[in-house]
């Protein structure tokens, strides 16, 4: 490998390391955050253990050192190309200090204090990450050439790796938080999956119980009513009367004007219906165009009304054309008579109002009023 291909190699890996030492920064998510009394503590520390008038905690970014916090510095950040504590960082292994710094050739900075006055002595502990990374340094600096003494830089280096560990706790919360959030992200999903499931369980259901066209019940809802303790109790609780309601020449309708106007003609009525019964009533549709009231604790007189009611909104429907319907009403005393008998009844005097005309409303004549 010839000496251009060689420096390629080095300066590559260079700017790999740097990219990396970079991102591991990122990590703390600690640049220009807010400051903090832990970072203010530990600079007031530096200054009286070293006795220096200045000291910060300096992170190198990419093309800045910004202070996390410091003694004597009137500003945030400064360049790096200013920084003495980007070279400091080159040897992350070990103290770097400069007695003087104007007579030092790795440091042609020159640093001053908040009131311009120039620092001669300089001397950081580079703060490494668990990855082997320097991120900057914890420093103090002086006016004055000098020297630390030998227990001043074992301080240092303690404050140093205590910065470490407040970065560490930090990174561990912000980790932490993160780790938090994708559970709750995922509870969320979790549970927005279960309702999304729930939701279609009950379409389901619906569509199993319901008919798709009129949105009344079908005869699968009132069979399972049927087989309900409950439902049958509250049905035998009092007297309660069925009517059957068909409406009249519904073949011809779809025959002359196709299934859509059919269509159409049913969800009339069902709506007609639903809106004539109480909210504890029952309305089935129980044949293609018949339906089938359950009026609960209701006398076959005031069933008669609201069928009477039911087939004249049927005439006042907003149709294309004029629909009746026919309406056989019986009501029944429990325990005596039997859904079913009821039902058979009420059948019979649809079956009469059909054979005398039809748009009419017939009732049980085996029952009185």
């Amino acid at each position: 490998m010839n000496s251009l291909a060689r420096q390629f190699a080095v300066d590559l890996e260079v700017d790999v390391r740097e990219s990396e030492r970079l991102a591991i920064l990122d990590s703390y998510a600690i640049l220009d955050s807010e400051g903090e009394q832990a970072f203010d503590d530990i600079v007031q520390l530096a200054c009286a253990i070293c006795e220096t008038p200045v000291a910060s905690i300096t992170l190198i970014d990419h093309d800045r050192q910004w202070f996390k916090a410091s003694v004597g510095f009137g500003v945030r950040e400064t360049p790096r190309e200013e920084a003495v504590c980007d070279v400091a960082i080159r040897t992350p292994e070990r103290l770097l200090e400069i007695p003087d710094l104007q007579d030092d050739a790795r440091t042609p900075m020159r640093p001053t204090d908040a009131a311009g006055i120039a620092l001669r002595f300089y001397a950081g502990m580079p703060l490494v990450s668990p990855e082997g990374h320097a991120l900057g340094t914890v420093c103090v600096l002086d006016h004055a050439p000098r020297s630390l003494t030998e227990a001043q830089r074992r301080a240092l280096g303690a404050l140093g790796r205590q910065v470490q560990h407040l970065l560490e706790l930090r990174r561990y919360v912000l980790q932490q938080g993160s780790i938090l959030q994708q559970r709750l992200a995922e509870a969320e999903r979790l549970e927005s999956a279960r309702a999304d499931l729930q939701r279609r369980h009950d379409d389901m259901k619906r569509a199993a119980t319901y008919d798709a066209l009129t949105g009344l019940l079908n005869r699968t809802a009132l069979e399972q009513l049927r087989q309900r303790p409950d439902a049958m109790l509250r049905l035998e609780a009092a007297t309660y009367s069925l009517a059957v309601v068909d409406i009249d020449h519904f073949k011809q309708v779809n025959d002359r004007y196709g299934h859509l106007i059919g269509d159409e003609v049913l969800r009339a009525v069902a709506e007609v219906i639903a809106a004539s019964i109480r909210q504890d009533d029952i309305a089935v549709r129980y044949g293609g165009e018949e339906f089938l009231l359950v009026l609960l604790a209701t006398p076959l007189a005031s069933a008669y009304e609201v069928a009477e009611r039911i087939r004249q909104s049927v005439m006042e429907a907003p149709l294309p054309f004029p629909v009746t319907v026919s309406v056989g009403i019986a009501a029944a005393t429990p325990p005596r008579d039997t859904p079913e008998k009821v039902f058979e009844l009420a059948d019979q005097a649809l079956y009469r109002a059909k054979a005398g005309g039809r748009n009419r409303v017939v009732a049980d004549d085996t029952q009185r009023f």
